[in-house]
Parts: C-alpha cells; sequence; structure tokens
C-alpha cells in the first residue's frame, strides 16, 4: 500500500464495498452482487427510509470515491463499486414500488440484477456521456444512478407489457 492509500483506508473500504471491488475479475458485477442483500433488506423497511438509505449511501459514496481517485490518481478506478452498490439498491427500491406485490420478490431480485448490469455495462446515452464528461466522485456514482433510472422502466413495461398480453 501507498503512502497515498494508506490514508484512504476508510474510503477504500467503502469505495470497493467492503472489499468486493478488489476481485480481479469483473468488479462491477462482485459488487452489485454484494449489494442484493441490502437491497433486499431495503424491501422490508418503508419506502421512505430505503429512499433515505439511498441518498445516505450516494453521498458516502461520493465522498469514498473522490478520496480513493485522489489516493489512486485514477477516475473511476474498477475497484470502486459502491457505485454499482447505490446503484443496483436504486433498482429494486423502484421496481419493487411500481411492482408492488405483482412480482415474487426473488424474481425481482433476479430482473434487477440482470437489468442493472446490463444498462450499467453497456451505457446507453445518458449513461455513457456522464462516464465520460463529469468528473470526481459524483460523476462515479451519477451514471450508476442514472443506468438505474433507465431500467427501471424497461423492466416495468416489459413486465405489464407480459401481464397485460397474457390475460
Amino acid at each position: 500500500m501507498t503512502t497515498s492509500t494508506e490514508n484512504a483506508k476508510l474510503p477504500m473500504l467503502v469505495a470497493t464495498f467492503f472489499g468486493s471491488g478488489l476481485v480481479p475479475i469483473a468488479p462491477g458485477t462482485v459488487g452489485s452482487l454484494a449489494a442484493l442483500p441490502l437491497a433486499y433488506i431495503l424491501l422490508s423497511v418503508p419506502t421512505w427510509f430505503a429512499i433515505l438509505v439511498f441518498f445516505l449511501l450516494f453521498g458516502v459514496g461520493v465522498w469514498a470515491s473522490n478520496a480513493v481517485e485522489v489516493a489512486l490518481e485514477e477516475h473511476d478506478a474498477s475497484l470502486i463499486v459502491i457505485d454499482e452498490v447505490v446503484g443496483q439498491c436504486l433498482v429494486v427500491i423502484l421496481l419493487d414500488l411500481c411492482l408492488r406485490g405483482a412480482v415474487d420478490t426473488d424474481l425481482l431480485m433476479l430482473v434487477s440484477f440482470i437489468g442493472f448490469r446490463l444498462f450499467d455495462i453497456a451505457k446507453p446515452w445518458p449513461v455513457g456521456w456522464v462516464d465520460g464528461k463529469v468528473e470526481g466522485g459524483f460523476g462515479v456514482m451519477l451514471d450508476d444512478v442514472i443506468a438505474a433510472l433507465l431500467v427501471v422502466p424497461v423492466v416495468a413495461g416489459a413486465y405489464l407489457l407480459y401481464a397485460f398480453t397474457s390475460i
């Protein structure tokens, strides 16, 4: 560990979501998987509280991502996965809100994970634009939030289309 990363131990712990971002292969996917237990817990609390947790995680994620970017001198290093955690949780919260009671929780978790990973990896506009143009920890976090916001109408719309054509 270098001196700059030594000074960023707590931000590194947060940014890597307790080390899940340190895996050598597909750290973003591992970070999204690591977020699923937290997302599942958020389904059992009042929606206002889940949204509050989302905003708190977003703020802490901006702080940690900024500190790790400075320590590593690298924008959006692959080991930073707190953005995937926040995005994954947001998809689950919003899909649950849109489809409450209509979809089994396990299915909700599965489609939220697949949808979020597809949008996070493909980076359709405006996700890719934000990823390339918005700097610092805010940019690291924002592109995943936008990806999450894009997933929700696609998955909810696909479900509603399926439900109405099955009648």
